[in-house]
């Protein structure tokens, strides 16, 4: 009974209920066992028992039928099925095991006795109830029920207070009040900070150098310096991601994503040195993680330093399609075909020619990126607020920045003046752009794939794209270029965050730029979309494009255009001639040559070979 009690105590169900109560609750408990995947309950059946979680976690399922979708997962000290306390309508969602679990059931009878017996236990328990369904519909409407603030939908709570007043914080939470104001403040686009996962691990080497920096200018204990920095490698090393949980877009110039690594890196040293999460009279997020810094200096420095670690998948992905592009261009080296201005006839080529075209417009710019990403090895780490340094001891800037470039591998440097540092976006802009012309470029290569391979029998038809899916719901046979016709959306959204960066590194005001985040959001989600994007064309289109031969050859030999190529043999009177009389009967350029034996068959097969058609006259 002892051990029950404690277990119920902690249930922000019966927190207010006296000891007498308590015993009455627990007397009617029965204990009860489920596997993983298990279904406590089903949508549709009967309500009539209150579960409260006492180990594991379980999933809340919502949808028709066999279609279910995840809307919360709850964990230890959570409870399920409370609309047994209000009436006996039948559950409106599931609940499954996702671990192995134990539950405490309190049955409708077990309610009704405890009901009758005390109406004071019963006003605490339907007012709990009451607030724990309201946090459920606002963070349901939030979008992101059961990711960013489980427990607060009725588990174990610890209290923590800040500037404006008391709140409370998920027990099991690493994140803290600040991070909690931050998620309910700004549900604006649903994407959180744990998606850049190189954003987090920037923002742990910054304050891992920090750490460093005031424990060598003997401002942070040593234990406290190296708890915060074992904290920080596990966020290096890519766990606890799921705790950064405060939107991409925020107000305060990104305060609340330094507030979320400050908090979730303090409570994980509290762990580590055997504290409980939360007492941060041992270590405080402000006082020893935050020690030295300010929102100002270490958010643009971690987001440069995001940039620089994650700009490699980018060029990576521009490599490998560049070696596909060369491929092809080898393979179709022999596919002679009419090139084209202005969407009409032009002079013969190769599509071997076209390919190596595209290659190199894509190779040429993986050096820009490059060039463009060194610009954000100069940071302003040591500027705090304004880029006085105010805050921190003289020798703090140099020390942190000569950590930070040990930690990270980059060769970080000072900026030459912190207080210009700390409001220039000058290098978003550019590396922005240099994305933005990467996509331009892209997304042409896009158009002339979907031009060449179009018809098949009514456009080009020149190539064809690998088939990746049925094309129309209503129209059998039709394939489409998906892939191509992805990529040039991804395109217009990365021109679309190119203009956001720029509309906010020109609305910074005085010696700080507040729209910094927006910054971030756009260059990271655009390098991330451009990355997949350049990944999925290579994978599922370049590498599968084939040529259509006889129609190439066909083309250029039926084409008007075709008569600047006999020009050097036959002369600019008779080309003019054949090609008007070509287009006046619809006849081949070649049939009307050797009608009138201006060249022989031989010749005319001898100077059509794509060495002699698409290169300089010898």
């Amino acid at each position: 009974m002892p051990e029950l009690l404690n277990v119920l105590k902690g249930v922000v169900l019966f927190q207010d209920l006296t000891e007498q109560d308590l015993k009455e609750v627990a007397n009617r408990i029965t204990k009860r066992s489920y596997k993983l995947g298990e279904y406590l309950f089903r949508a549709g059946a009967p309500r009539n028992e209150l579960m409260i979680i006492q180990s594991g976690e379980v999933e809340i399922l919502h949808g028709v039928g066999e279609v279910q979708k995840a809307v919360a997962r709850l964990g230890e000290g959570n409870f399920v099925g409370e609309g047994a306390m209000l009436g006996d309508e039948p559950h409106a969602t599931s609940c499954r095991a996702v671990i192995d679990t134990t539950v405490l059931a309190l049955d409708r009878r077990g309610l009704d006795e405890i009901f009758a017996r005390s109406p004071d236990a019963t006003r605490k328990m339907l007012s709990q109830v009451a607030r724990v369904m309201t946090y459920r519909l606002t963070y349901a409407s939030y979008g992101h029920l059961g990711a960013a603030v489980p427990a607060l939908l009725g588990g174990r709570q610890r209290l923590e207070h800040d500037l404006l007043g008391e709140r409370h914080v998920p027990a099991d939470a690493y994140y803290g009040i600040q991070t909690l104001r931050g998620v309910e403040n700004y549900d604006i686009t649903g994407i959180h900070l744990a998606l850049f996962p190189h954003f987090i691990k920037a923002l742990a080497m910054v304050k891992k150098a920090a750490a460093r920096a005031n424990q060598k200018l003997g401002d942070l204990d040593k234990n406290i310096a190296d708890a915060i920095c074992a904290a920080c490698d596990e966020l290096i090393a890519g766990n606890l991601h799921n705790q950064f949980v405060v939107d991409m877009i925020q107000g305060g110039a990104g305060t609340s994503t330094n507030m979320n690594a400050n908090e979730v890196i303090a409570n994980r040293a509290l762990e580590i040195l055997g504290h409980a999460r939360g007492e941060y009279q041992f270590i405080h997020p402000n006082e020893h993680v935050n020690m030295s810094q300010s929102t100002n200096d270490v958010y643009p420095t971690a987001i440069r330093l995001a940039i620089i670690l994650g700009h490699d998948q980018l060029t990576k992905a521009l490599s490998e399609l560049a070696y596909e592009l060369k491929q092809k261009s080898v393979e179709l080296s022999d596919v002679i075909k009419m090139g084209r201005t202005q969407l009409q006839d032009a002079v013969p080529m190769t599509l071997g020619q076209e390919f190596e075209a595209f290659r190199v417009t894509v190779k040429e710019d993986i050096q820009r990126i490059h060039n463009a990403v060194d610009l954000f090895k100069e940071i302003n780490l040591g500027a705090t607020a304004i880029g006085t340094g105010i805050t921190a001891k003289p020798e703090y800037s140099s020390l942190a920045i000569e950590e930070l470039a040990r930690i990270s591998g980059v060769e970080v440097v000072p900026a030459a003046n912190l207080v210009e540092a700390t409001s220039d976006m000058g290098a978003f802009v550019l590396f922005s752009g240099v994305l933005k012309r990467v996509v331009v470029k892209l997304s042409k290569i896009c158009n002339d794939l979907r031009l060449l391979s179009s018809g098949p029998r009514t456009g080009f038809g020149e190539i064809n794209l690998p088939p990746m899916a049925p094309g129309s719901s209503i129209m059998p046979g039709k394939v489409n270029p998906v892939i191509p016709e992805v990529v040039n959306q991804v395109a217009f959204q990365v021109i679309g965050n190119d203009l956001a960066v720029t509309m906010a590194a020109e609305a910074g005001q005085l010696q700080l730029n507040v729209m910094e985040p927006v910054i971030a959001f756009n260059i990271f989600q655009s390098l991330k979309m451009l990355t997949q994007a350049i990944n999925t064309l290579t994978q599922r289109c370049i590498k599968g494009i084939t040529a259509n031969r006889e129609r190439c050859r066909h083309l250029v030999e039926s084409s008007i255009g075709l008569i600047t190529a006999l020009n050097p043999y036959i002369g600019y009177e008779n080309s003019t001639r054949i090609a008007k009389k070509a287009l006046e009967t619809n006849r081949s350029v070649t049939e009307l040559v050797l009608e009138e034996g201006l060249l022989t068959r031989e010749q005319l097969e001898d100077i059509m070979k794509p060495e002699r058609m698409t290169s300089p006259r010898v």
